[in-house]
């Protein structure tokens, strides 16, 4: 999966981080580089859903903070997800 929102709201769904941090996060545990852009522009758009909220600043880096409807929709994404992973992972399994 490599959906930047489903990627950056999964990063933010353990506590809340900076743009690099969710960064080097997605990249250890999707193995998925987001560039700045892609990263910042799926962070804009959460935040307009009201999905995550920027926080202070910490020493020029701005972290952000899931939201509880964020929390909520990333549920039902990954939930939407497990029927398809179930049926690839059972005919992988059968062919």
């Amino acid at each position: 999966m490599t959906d930047p929102a489903l990627l950056v709201l999964s990063s933010l769904a353990d506590g809340d981080k900076h743009g690099y941090a969710i960064m080097t996060d997605v990249s250890d545990f999707a193995g998925v580089d987001l560039g700045p852009g892609t990263l910042y522009g799926a962070i804009t758009r959460l935040e307009a859903k009201g999905f995550i909220k920027a926080l202070a600043a910490v020493d020029r880096r701005r972290p952000y903070r899931l939201t509880p409807l964020g929390r909520q929709h990333l549920q039902a994404q990954l939930a939407a997800l497990e029927p398809i992973v179930r049926v690839g992972t059972r005919r992988l399994r059968t062919s």
